[in-house]
């Protein structure tokens, strides 16, 4: 049976910013009328749902902020596809040490195995830990750069990228830079070595990375700080992304993304960009 709320309560929840409580309490109240539970642990349940709620939209807002895919998370992944790699230096990623150490990640493997993928879901795990996330291609990162310096805002957007607690660039080294692109990439992975991460992923060893750049001294420089400063994900394997095309279900419509849950403890950070 429904238990319904006092309106004044229910006003004084919203005065204090607590509206959302309202749509669970009812639930929450007859549960423990039910089983008797004490009114110091309702309210705890109450609060910590409201903790949680509130984890989750600032994980999903920094996500949205970040870039990143909102299907690719780590609880979406399709255990039985056919594809190799180290589980368990992946679960070691996952448990962030690597963002609080600020080590890089190297995702390495051919065309369509689901490096992006993982590394999206490292980013939901970011955001969601209160981590400041930034997703891009490496040729719309290079795109983002060129255009900076038309209007002047290139050192402003080069503090952001640097600054960001966790880089994530996707399919870098695919096309050789001219000589500003090199010096670019080279000023982004000496200014976050060893002071943010870095999450890379590639077609290519980062011993082919070094004919991408234009000046083989810069390239030498930049790639050896990044690549002794990272954990290696090879990943092998039959193509991921046949598993993330749209299907009809039964009925005609397409299947309702279901709800993920998670009671992880988001650890308060301070904006940077």
């Amino acid at each position: 049976m429904s238990h319904l709320l006092d309106p004044e309560l229910c006003a004084a929840l919203k005065r204090l910013r607590l509206g959302p409580i309202v749509d669970t309490l009812p639930a929450r109240i007859a549960m423990a009328e039910k089983d008797g539970v004490r009114f110091e642990d309702l309210l705890l349940v109450v609060l910590t749902d409201e903790i949680s709620r509130r984890q989750s939209s600032s994980a999903f807002r920094r996500a949205r902020e970040a870039g990143l895919e909102p299907d690719m998370v780590a609880e979406r992944w399709d255990p039985t596809a056919k594809v190799h790699f180290d589980k368990r230096l992946y679960a070691e990623l996952q448990s962030l040490r690597f963002v609080e150490t600020r080590k890089n990640v190297l995702i390495l493997g051919p065309v369509g195995v689901g490096k992006t993928f993982l590394a999206c879901a490292l980013g939901h795990l970011a955001c969601l830990a209160a981590f400041q996330v930034r997703f891009t291609r490496a040729d719309a990162l290079l795109r983002q750069l060129r255009r900076s310096r038309l209007d002047n805002s290139r050192d402003a957007l080069m503090t952001q990228l640097c600054s960001v607690d966790v880089l994530i660039i996707d399919d870098f080294a695919l096309e050789p830079m001219n000589r500003d692109e090199s010096r670019d990439v080279y000023q982004l992975f000496v200014e976050r070595n060893a002071r943010a991460s870095t999450v890379i992923t590639s077609n290519r060893d980062t011993a082919e990375w070094l004919n991408v750049f234009d000046d083989t001294l810069l390239a030498q420089s930049a790639v050896d700080r990044f690549k002794n400063n990272a954990y290696d994900l090879v990943i092998d394997g039959e193509s991921y992304r046949s598993r993330l095309k749209p299907k009809a279900t039964a009925e005609g419509h397409l299947p309702l993304a279901p709800v993920v849950k998670t009671n992880k403890t988001a650890r308060p950070r301070r904006p940077r960009w």
